[in-house]
This record gives structure tokens, C-alpha cells and sequence, in this order.
């Protein structure tokens, strides 16, 4: 059989198969679950960061019960444009996200508290010209838990520099979205072969819970 007519999957099956597994140091990446990625008539709403939104909820909660390190993430621009470098030109409809617009503050159902992190970034990954590694080290962090929008962008882009910062990449299959399957799925099928695992969300859970007792019990 061509390698055009097998599946993706017996096509990378004995390479691109692996899996990198959970560390013992958790902290969890909720990335721009920003109003303009939920709200019904913005440029950048999409149905699939609707429903990561939803399923990100019970992710969230256990981490807070838990006590494990939680980072947000937003994407924040000067009113001029210019800390957006060509990525602006490349998607104008970013210029809106300034400091102050509705649609740049977070989804009210997976809010920061008080206490956790924000980390404002500029582009795709988190990790690019911002303290997040510096800030995950000191902490002795190995594994990174990413929930947020969109798989095909900021996600991927996140878990490429996780991997290559020597990061667990873990991805909850549920807690994340984009605003067509398409891209969303081919990313996550390219993120589980080649930076990370993609996993369900209970299994994840699971993975704090169990980590939560262990400590408990050292």
C-alpha cells in the first residue's frame, strides 16, 4: 500500500508513536481563554474554544483543589500596533486585543483568581519573549498541563517550545479548541506524534489526584 493511501496512523506507527508520559512536578497552562474567542460575532469566535471552555472547567477546579501551579495566558497589544511585528500584518483583526477591550479580557468562566499568574504574550507561543520558562524552572516544574485556544495556533506553537525546553507536554483532548475540526485535529494528531501526549481530560484529572495523594503522603 502507497504511504498516500494508509491511514496517518499506520503511517507514523514505530516512529511517530511514542510517548513522553506525565513527570512528577505539575503546573497547568490555561491559554487565552479570552471574550474574543467566545463571544458570538467577534472575528476570532469559534464553537470548539466554546466547548474547551466548558470541559476546562472541572480541569481547572481540580487544579486549584489540588494546589498545583495554574498560568494564564492573554495576547495583549500596545494601542499602535508595533509589539505585534508582522504578526499584525499577518492578522490584523489582533490590533483589537489592547489593553482595555472587552473582548481582551478573559472568559468569565475560567478566570484567573487572584493569586494565579498572568502571563501577557504577543505571539503564539507562551514561551516566546516572555518569563513563563524562567518562571516554570525556579519552580521546578517538568510537567506542563495545556488547556486553550486555538490547537492549531497558540497551542501548538506552546508545545513545540514545552518540548524543546525540556517540558512534559501534556494535552487534555477536551480542553482545547479552534474554530474548525479540521485544523484542530490534525494539530492534535501532530502534537501527540511528535511534542507531547494527548490525552483525555479524566485522565489527567486522574494524574493530579493521584500526585496530590502521593504528596500527601510523603
Amino acid at each position: 500500500m502507497a504511504a498516500s493511501e494508509s491511514s496517518a496512523a499506520e503511517n507514523y506507527a514505530g516512529v511517530f508513536d511514542g510517548r513522553v508520559g506525565f513527570g512528577t512536578r505539575p503546573a497547568l497552562l490555561v491559554i487565552d481563554f479570552m471574550a474574543a474567542y467566545t463571544t458570538p460575532g467577534s472575528d476570532f469566535f469559534a464553537e470548539g474554544v466554546v466547548d474547551a471552555v466548558g470541559q476546562s472547567i472541572a480541569l481547572l477546579a481540580v487544579a486549584r483543589k489540588v494546589g498545583i501551579p495554574i498560568i494564564h495566558t492573554r495576547v495583549s497589544f500596545h494601542p499602535s500596533g508595533k509589539d505585534g511585528g508582522l504578526f499584525v500584518k499577518k492578522v490584523p483583526s489582533l490590533r483589537k486585543l489592547v489593553p482595555g477591550a472587552a473582548l481582551g479580557e478573559f472568559d468569565q468562566q475560567v478566570r484567573p483568581t487572584a493569586d494565579e499568574l498572568v502571563v501577557v504574550k504577543n505571539y503564539a507561543s507562551a514561551f516566546f519573549g516572555t518569563s513563563l520558562q524562567a518562571t516554570l524552572s525556579a519552580d521546578r516544574i517538568d510537567t506542563l498541563i495545556l488547556a486553550g485556544c486555538s490547537t492549531s495556533g497558540c497551542i501548538r506553537a506552546t508545545a513545540i517550545d514545552g518540548m524543546q525546553h525540556s517540558f512534559h507536554v501534556i494535552v487534555p483532548r477536551e480542553c482545547v479548541g479552534d474554530r474548525h475540526q479540521g485544523p484542530h485535529e490534525a494539530n492534535l494528531f501532530d502534537i501527540n506524534a511528535k511534542y507531547g501526549d494527548v490525552v483525555a481530560r479524566d485522565e489527567v484529572i486522574q494524574y493530579l489526584e493521584a500526585t496530590s495523594a502521593r504528596r500527601a503522603e510523603a
